[in-house]
């Protein structure tokens, strides 16, 4: 069956059409995106403005539409922490769904990384052991840990790139002084969850999941996504080491001139590169390999786990 699976994020609006059935791979066969970065739309109060739940309401519109021209079945449509946690979700939701007939479905954080986890696992298989998946969104840090599919632990923190940029790091050139005060938020966050998982003894495989992580890899020296899914991309905490001081040094313009840095993620990448950094030591991780799937695989997955087999 071909299914579209309906993403409202907090840097995009993303709906991946695939060719999926039970007991495969899911086959990507068209991808629909518009960036609006709710996390970096919420007014004082913590509600999404007029303009962005207007922008939020057609950009699903489009999003529907795309889905129906390519024939799919069924649309699974989610929405993570910029619309979970806005103050006034309940009104944009009601608003979505009479706009465009879209029931989003609100994740919780935890739902995210359990979910996030269970594509990682498919992905990397069971010979992967105990596997600590950590994926940074626009709105969320989530990490997850375990042996089977289920995770034994799963968090998330508010940690995403596109949160703190808008609120720790404003402007072009950060004030260094900026930068070490997220350093220390960031890590004094993850350090409040480390027990949590440390009693689960050392993880056999650690991965990393989103753009972020991608990107970080990718000007690390990590192939470029034009070679495919099924090359090895890892990152080092030595290079990101290297790195942060760098991009806190470079203006936006500089950032968006590295490999595989698009345009408009080019601001949030010092954030998020502080949060995986953060991350990374406080977990003991020296070098973990990055996961092409993440939550909308994982969504697909958990959907097609429930559907009849003959």
């Amino acid at each position: 069956m071909r299914l579209g699976v309906l993403d409202v994020g907090s840097n995009t609006v993303h709906l991946l059409v695939v060719d999926a059935h039970p007991g495969a791979r899911p086959l990507p066969a068209h991808s629909h995106k518009a960036e609006l970065r709710l996390a970096e739309l919420l007014d004082a109060d913590g509600a999404i403005g007029a303009d962005g739940v207007d922008r939020l309401v057609a950009t699903i519109a489009d999003a529907v539409q795309a889905a129906e021209d390519k024939g799919c079945e069924d649309v699974l449509p989610f929405a993570t922490s910029a619309v979970r946690e806005a103050t006034n979700a309940d009104e944009v939701l009601a608003r979505v769904r009479a706009e465009t007939g879209i029931d989003l479905q609100v994740l919780s954080g935890p739902e995210e990384a359990r979910l996030t986890f269970l594509a990682a696992r498919r992905w990397f298989g069971w010979s992967a052991g105990k596997l600590l998946v950590l994926d940074i969104g626009g709105g969320s840090l989530e990490i997850a840990y375990g042996m089977d599919e289920e995770p034994d632990a799963a968090v998330s923190l508010p940690l995403g790139a596109g949160r703190l940029t808008a609120a720790w790091l404003p402007g072009d050139s950060p004030d260094p002084q900026d930068v070490k005060a997220l350093r220390r938020h960031v890590r004094a966050q993850i350090a409040r969850t480390v027990g949590e998982f440390a009693r689960f003894g050392r993880p056999d495989h650690v991965v990393a999941t989103s753009k972020t992580f991608r990107q970080l890899a990718r000007i690390a020296g990590a192939a470029r996504s034009a070679d495919g899914l099924y090359v090895q991309r890892e990152l080092s905490r030595k290079s990101l080491e290297e790195w942060v001081p760098k991009l806190a040094a470079m203006p936006i313009s500089q950032r968006a001139g590295l490999p595989g840095v698009p345009e408009g993620r080019a601001a949030q990448l010092l954030a998020g590169a502080l949060v995986a950094e953060g991350a990374m030591d406080l977990f003991g991780v020296e070098t973990l390999e990055i996961c092409p799937w993440a939550l909308r695989e994982g969504v697909i997955l958990r959907r097609l786990d429930h559907l009849p087999t003959a």
